[in-house]
């Protein structure tokens, strides 16, 4: 299910606005949210809603263990395993076709190729997940006490389709306590409504005149029909993932929770230093705090800390090496 169908909108989303609001228990709340939140995830293959609980079940005690016994080894083995057990899951359903065909490529094997289909949402809350038991490691924010208020910011819908990547010290003091009015209701359905506009009126439009003039025979386009191409294909990128973006910040305004901005006028940066702090927010910060600043930052080799989370941001948007 995605924020256009016409299922979501005219089903799924009155019904859970309804019963959240009528609901007035914050601990009811919360159910409410996960039960649509797991029915949003399981409408395409109900399978992976198991890999979301697992996901979230492993990393809420990742995190109680790194606080429970912070500074001491235990914790790191939590780290650790949160790493390895996140990574390599996301590496098997999003790069292992790619991975075997590549070696196919380079060594003349014939070996089977994995057809995993992926998960919908994994690549968002894996790095969620991840965020989270790495800033308990370092005693940035507190363990979640609570299995259920930690699940339900895991599998938080909004979120699972194009992001953004929401940190937990963003919006643990909304998951413990938050308030619901007009006004959240107001913002909430016009940043929706924005988003929603941004994807059926421009990003499908620009994809269809992207589509007649770079899918077929390239040879024969004329210099202005290549320039025209190329300009409704990066028209359709950008309002494609503002427009997920802002539906998921609207949505998540809706029951009181504030989401980072994800996108601001990138295509109005002047370098590409700027164009990357202006372009998917949310990615750009997680691979600088948890990537960058790790391996040094601006302090030493600079250029190599840069090329590894260009080469890891290429590698998260898509499983090919261009």
């Amino acid at each position: 299910m995605v924020f256009s169908n016409l299922i979501f909108l005219y089903l799924f989303l009155p019904a859970n606005i309804l019963l959240y609001y009528i609901t007035r228990n914050p601990a009811w709340r919360n159910g409410v949210l996960i039960a649509f939140s797991l029915f949003f995830y399981a409408w395409g293959e109900p399978v992976w809603v198991t890999l979301l609980i697992f996901s979230a079940t492993i990393d809420y005690f990742h995190g109680r263990i790194c606080e429970k016994y912070a500074g001491r080894w235990q914790a790191k083995a939590a780290l650790v395993s949160s790493l390895v057990l996140n990574l390599g899951l996301l590496g098997i359903f999003k790069y292992s076709g790619m991975l075997v065909e590549s070696i196919n490529t380079l060594t003349g094997l014939s070996l089977p190729v994995p057809a995993f289909s992926l998960p919908i949402g994994i690549s968002f809350y894996t790095f969620q997940t991840i965020s989270y038991v790495i800033d308990v490691y370092r005693g940035q924010v507190r363990a979640q006490k609570s299995y259920w208020r930690f699940f339900m910011y895991v599998s938080m819908y909004p979120q699972l389709v194009a992001g953004p990547i929401v940190r937990y010290k963003d919006v643990s003091a909304q998951i413990e306590s938050r308030q619901t009015g007009r006004e959240d209701f107001i913002k909430g359905i016009s940043r929706f409504c924005t988003g929603l506009g941004k994807k059926v009126l421009i990003a499908n439009l620009a994809g269809d005149f992207a589509s007649q003039y770079l899918d077929g025979d390239l040879a024969a386009l004329t210099t202005a029909g290549a320039w025209f191409g190329i300009l409704m294909f990066t028209l359709q990128i950008y309002f494609d993932f503002s427009g997920y973006s802002d539906m998921a910040i609207g949505l998540a305004r809706l029951f009181g929770f504030h989401y980072v901005e994800n996108f601001n006028y990138p295509y109005i940066s002047r370098s590409a230093t700027e164009f990357w702090r202006r372009w998917h927010i949310s990615l750009g910060s997680f691979f600088r705090d948890y990537v960058y600043i790790p391996m040094g930052g601006n302090r030493r080799h600079q250029f190599w800390n840069l090329l590894v989370v260009w080469f890891l941001t290429g590698l998260w948007h898509g499983a090919s090496w261009n």
